[in-house]
């Protein structure tokens, strides 16, 4: 079961995200948000987050975000703090990082701070497991 709801996280977020930024917490992704576990929750939420705060203050608009792509996140109950993050943008990937904390549901974000980096070379994108 779980493994068919974090497909379908998959499959949804960047579906719901690839409309408009403002979609991204509709109340059916928040339902589909509600039926994850707590962390797992967490990550998909700072996720969104991240695409949120990206396509807000840069040229960029963001249609998937991986926390976890060249390193492990440091995490906690409420927290992420991923220094190896990538987001793709227009078939493109970079590199990015960010802090995120959580409400106490996973559902909200309270501080979401990020630093984008450079472009991630294509030969690399394998590697990573980042798809075009």
């Amino acid at each position: 079961m779980q493994v068919r709801i974090w497909y379908a996280m998959v499959i949804l977020v960047p579906s719901f995200l690839a409309g408009s930024v403002a979609n991204a917490m509709s109340p059916l992704l928040r339902e589909e948000l509600k039926r994850l576990d707590p962390q797992t929750r967490l990550e998909q939420r700072c996720d969104i987050e991240a695409m949120e705060a990206i396509a807000k203050s840069t040229k960029f608009s963001p249609d998937k975000a991986i926390a976890y792509a060249f390193a492990d996140p440091i995490t906690t109950k409420d927290t992420i703090n991923a220094k190896g993050a990538a987001f793709r943008a227009r078939g493109k990937w970079y590199h990015f990082s960010f802090f995120c904390l959580g409400t106490a549901d996973h559902l909200g974000i309270v501080k979401f701070d990020y630093r984008l980096g450079e472009k991630v070379p294509r030969d690399q994108w394998d590697a990573h497991y980042l798809v075009p």
